[in-house]
């Protein structure tokens, strides 16, 4: 049993008057729109329920999560093309596309953000600076559709056997309505964020604010000063977006605000991302960002009727002062854990499950998970797979996930992913920073963490931009801009993308498969976008030019494609995101093809399914006879060894398969032909041949069992 509660309802029109704290029309305004509004009404509303008390929460439940929704769809709104006339979440509820997903094996949606985001000027509206993340509403942006056809996409769901997942953003919102009541020092709302009054006579340590503009990030020499001056914690570990002129510190200044008492104030306010998106004060007295955050969850879920919540950026919701001369403590802070463990157990305590989105070490995604969100991103191995195709070298592949077990991360608790709308991500924390002091043996060295990390990056960005990917581009300091298509066809050393051949796009689509069964054929989520399923190119870069022209390269990688076919000849999606190139076509058509990447990938998914290694145990990262197969060894919930053999070389190989797990006698089945094909030998090995990028799933029967079955 689920509580239930709705938001508030607010349509009122807009008068004309100043946009200040003395107007008590605009200030009314504002407070009737507000997410910490509308947080209130909802709170009152599920207090005291007995329907509250109903769901365990203390801890997280992977594998609970993983049954419910073991394969993602991960949906992106602005790219997403439809019928015309069709909203993107009437489209994501049309039965026909559920149909499709039941025959594929896809059962988990994730929409993507499509709540109100961007901010507010005077009366108006201003677009999204970061892809709908920088949220000012709990209301669906009607660019996307409404309140009914998102309840009515998550019954379809429902009806097929699927979740729906939405997005939360607990470190930071957009310039809506709470960050200007919080400029007008609004009751509880300057609570919400990290700001600070900076009194008039200190003015002159800010930076004016250019005409036309609301705010200014400030120079470092600024963040030094207003620090020494004991108004904030100063320079942070590191500026996410760093662009020089654009966004050189966390802190951007206001220009002068009339409050509610008519006095003037300046702010200074902390924004780990874009100057648009203000961050969340998860430790402030009122707790009004905890208000708003929780809030915006139980909305998702208990007003629209989601199963699952997305925690975007969660790992940035503590601040602290460090000592002299040292970085502001940013990443890795207790608060942050402390904070997701609120967050995660409230989504349980209403029946629901979350995964964070966490780019840190290994330690601290083990850390987090232990009493927070049920599932972690896999930034683990992520960027490793992707090496591991670049070099046809699973050396660093079977290095992290080594690293992972004996740090006691479990493979079942992370959503292994091909591509999402973001960059194919790179930083390496784990080696980069927590470890960069380590020794690592690599390709036959001794390499620092540092080394590893740069070693990997300069590796990538070599190999995938530039002459050999001009189609790519390296995004900041995070990664490289790419599809996993561009991303395949650089890797392959295909650098005309325009000039693709058909024996390419076959060996492009093999590499494909051989990516999607190194994340479905282990355990955890298995999480896919439509950019895979139709297999989209990077888009030409002066297609999108205005939206990268101040550095995010990202847009290349977020083409528009048409999933179910439906408009053909649309050039643009609802959104304005220009059609891409897709080498696969749309999934109607690709069922009728058993050789297709969407049947191929069904029958992955099938096995996967059939076989229960979604919820299994990874036991061994065995050491390989060549240097392109990996293995794993995993045990299925009823004790069974299964294992995954895959050749991330461009070559056919013939080698020993070894593992101390393997049981000598073993007779070893293919899932896939249904075949017996080889038996495990007294060195606890067995024979194997693969096609180059060519991968498979293996289950050992053990004749002991069978024999006595038998009789």
């Amino acid at each position: 049993m689920r509580p239930i509660a709705r938001r508030r309802q607010f349509f009122a029109a807009r008068p004309s008057l100043e946009f200040d704290g003395l107007n008590s029309t605009y200030v009314d305004w504002l407070r009737n729109q507000s997410m910490l509004g509308d947080a209130n009404t909802m709170a009152r509303q599920l207090s005291g329920q007995a329907s509250m008390w109903q769901n365990s929460y203390a801890r997280p439940n992977p594998r609970s999560a993983v049954e419910r929704a073991p394969v993602w769809f991960t949906a992106y709104p602005l790219s997403f093309i439809t019928k015309d006339g069709q909203s993107f979440l009437s489209a994501l509820g049309d039965p026909a596309l559920w149909d499709a997903f039941s025959q594929i094996g896809i059962r988990g949606l994730h929409t993507g953000p499509v709540k109100l985001a961007g901010g507010i000027r005077g009366w108006s509206q201003t677009p999204s600076v970061d892809g709908h993340f920088d949220r000012i509403s709990m209301a669906i942006d009607p660019a996307f559709g409404t309140e009914e056809e998102f309840r009515q996409m998550c019954e379809v769901a429902n009806e097929h056997g699927g979740t729906v997942i939405d997005d939360i953003v607990p470190g930071h919102t957009g310039k809506g309505a709470d960050f200007r009541l919080a400029e007008m020092n609004f009751r509880d709302y300057p609570g919400i964020y990290h700001m600070v009054d900076i009194p008039e006579e200190d003015w002159h340590l800010l930076p004016d604010v250019p005409e036309g503009e609301d705010s200014v990030n400030i120079s470092p020499a600024a963040e030094e000063a207003l620090q020494k001056a004991g108004y904030i914690i100063g320079r942070l570990q590191r500026v996410i977006f760093y662009e020089p002129g654009v966004k050189e510190t966390n802190w951007s200044a206001t220009k002068p605000i009339i409050d509610t008492t008519g006095k003037t104030r300046r702010w200074v306010y902390l924004h780990y991302f874009k100057a648009g998106q203000p961050s969340i004060n998860w430790l402030d007295p009122t707790f009004a960002g905890m208000r708003l955050v929780v809030g915006d969850a139980l909305h998702s879920l208990l007003d629209l009727g989601t199963g699952a919540l997305r925690l975007d950026a969660n790992g940035f919701l503590g601040v602290e002062k460090s000592a002299e001369e040292e970085p502001g403590w940013s990443e890795g802070h207790p608060l942050s854990e402390a904070a997701n463990q609120l967050i995660g157990s409230m989504i349980r305590k209403v029946g629901g499950f979350s995964f964070q989105e966490l780019n840190l070490t290994i330690d601290d995604i083990k850390t987090q998970s232990e009493s927070g969100p049920d599932l972690s991103y896999d930034f683990i191995t992520r960027p490793a797979y992707h090496y591991a195709l670049v070099i046809g070298d699973t050396e660093f592949l079977r290095l992290t996930l080594r690293l992972s077990m004996e740090i006691g991360v479990d493979q079942a608790s992370l959503v292994h992913a091909l591509q999402n709308h973001d960059e194919l991500t790179y930083e390496l924390l784990h080696f980069a920073a927590g470890h960069r002091d380590d020794v690592f043996e690599l390709a036959g060295e001794e390499l620092t963490g540092a080394e590893v990390a740069e070693k990997v990056q300069n590796t990538m960005r070599e190999r995938l931009t530039g002459e050999n990917g001009p189609y790519n581009a390296v995004f900041t300091t995070n990664g490289i801009a790419c599809t996993t298509v561009s991303f395949i066809m650089a890797a392959l050393g295909i650098n005309d993308q325009d000039a693709i051949t058909e024996e390419q796009e076959a060996q492009v689509l093999d590499a494909h498969v051989l990516l999607s069964m190194y994340n479905a054929l282990q355990p955890g989520v298995f999480a896919l976008s439509g950019w895979d399923l139709t297999g989209i190119t990077a888009l030409d870069r002066e297609t999108v030019r205005e939206l990268t022209s101040q550095g995010d390269t990202r847009w290349i990688n977020r083409g528009a494609h048409d999933l179910m076919g439906t408009s053909p000849d649309a050039k643009f999606s609802l959104a304005g995101m220009p059609r891409a190139r897709s080498l696969y076509g749309p999934l109607p058509d690709q069922l009728k093809d058993p050789n297709s990447y969407a049947r191929r990938l069904q029958q992955i998914l099938t096995v996967r399914e059939e076989s229960g290694i979604a919820t299994s145990t990874l036991l061994d990262v065995p050491d390989v006879s060549h240097r392109g197969l990996l293995v794993l060894v995993n045990q299925l919930a009823d004790g069974a060894l299964q294992v995954t053999v895959l050749n991330f070389s461009d070559q056919d190989i013939a080698g020993s398969i070894q593992s101390s797990h393997l049981v000598p006698g073993a007779t070893v089945h293919d899932l896939f032909s249904g075949e017996d094909v080889s038996q495990v030998d007294d060195l606890h090995s067995f024979f194997l041949e693969l096609p180059a990028f060519q991968g498979t799933a293996l289950l050992l029967k053990d004749p002991v069992v069978e024999d006595e079955v038998t009789e």
